[in-house]
């Protein structure tokens, strides 16, 4: 009676983000070209994603990527507050008033943008 293997299978997708991260590697200088050449070679035969993890085993995790500061919900708030405060700008233009009203909105737009950071800077918030 055989049993079943309890090793998984590596599938394309595997292997691809396996050799991106042993490119990346050896664009940093943590590996020598032969032993980024020797890696690849091994990360594209793998047939088990525990023969591609342990390629990658002495690495350093990568550097999150650059947009990771700014999460999309940061984004997207920053820009309605843009859009708000250019058409407060905008309705200030046209009209006859002697002082800069614009700028009491436009400082509570800007506070909650700040607290909006704050909060997702702690870590409170439910992912989006």
């Amino acid at each position: 009676m055989t049993t079943p293997s309890t090793r998984i299978r590596a599938g394309d997708q595997d292997r691809e983000r396996v050799a991106t991260r042993l490119q990346e590697a050896s664009g940093e200088g943590r590996l020598t070209l032969g032993e980024a050449e020797d890696r690849l070679a091994a990360a594209y035969a793998a047939t088990y994603v525990d023969e591609l993890t342990a390629l990658t085993r002495d690495l350093p995790e990568p550097a999150p990527p650059r947009g990771a500061r700014f999460p999309v919900p940061l984004r997207v708030h920053a820009a309605i507050v843009a859009v708000l405060s250019a058409l407060l700008i905008a309705r200030f233009a046209v009209s006859d008033a002697e002082f800069f009203w614009p700028l009491f909105p436009m400082f509570w737009l800007g506070v909650s943008l700040l607290a909006h950071a704050a909060v997702r800077g702690r870590g409170r918030v439910v992912p989006y």
